[in-house]
């Protein structure tokens, strides 16, 4: 009931507000359910020739999980600091729980249903990270992997990376730093987001961080 809840607490915020978001479409589906939640919006707006990212967090209440339902038009750089503001405020709140987690939405066109992505203990930093083995999804849909060891870029099929990944010599466990083009769009960020997801579960916990770059 609560899934329902939310896409009609969604429309009911679109009609009345004249306004609407329109959500990344993916094949499939990461967290199918979540309850307890407060419904975040960031509206696509063009004001003359700017693109704006309208954030909308009156509903929220910082004990609860934070959805976050994002234009998959807007460009990257205008989201993140949205997020990060988002974040910031949820975590200073005196009402915050710390059992809260934080979501992204999107629409699963194989079910046909809404489903969501975590992020809860992402850190965002809009700079380009100085460790680790680096992780890069291009705005053109590639993905870059530098590692001390070649020092270079190599391009890397996703369905070979994982594989790659473990096969980089280290003297110490490596560390795989993700990291987004500041010029790709939201549903891009979103579909690798996925994709990282269910990596990062192949993955053994000591070889992660919780911080990704945007730059």
């Amino acid at each position: 009931m609560k899934k329902i809840a939310l896409v009609i607490v969604a429309l009911v915020l679109v009609s009345c507000n004249k306004q609407e978001v329109l959500l990344p479409q993916i094949d499939r589906t990461i967290v199918e359910k979540v309850d307890d939640l407060s419904p975040i919006y960031i509206f696509f707006k063009v004001d003359g020739k700017d693109t704006i990212a309208d954030l909308n967090r009156k509903n929220a209440i910082s004990s609860t999980n934070f959805i976050f339902n994002i234009d998959k038009r807007l460009p990257l750089k205008l989201v993140i600091p949205e997020v990060m503001k988002v974040q910031a405020k949820k975590a200073s709140s005196i009402h915050s729980n710390k059992e809260s987690e934080n979501f992204y939405s999107y629409s699963d066109i194989t079910k046909k249903s809404l489903a969501f992505v975590p992020f809860t203990n992402v850190i965002y930093k809009l700079e380009k990270p100085n460790y680790g083995v680096q992780i890069y999804f291009t705005k053109e849909d590639k993905i870059l992997v530098f590692d001390s060891f070649s020092n270079k870029n190599t391009e890397v099929k996703k369905e070979d990376l994982f594989r790659y990944l473990l096969a980089i010599p280290s003297d110490k466990p490596n560390k795989y730093v993700f990291c987004h083009d500041i010029k790709s769009n939201y549903e891009k960020f979103i579909k690798n987001n996925v994709f990282i997801n269910e990596l990062k579960v192949q993955i053994p916990k000591m070889n992660l961080t919780n911080e990704e770059f945007i730059y």
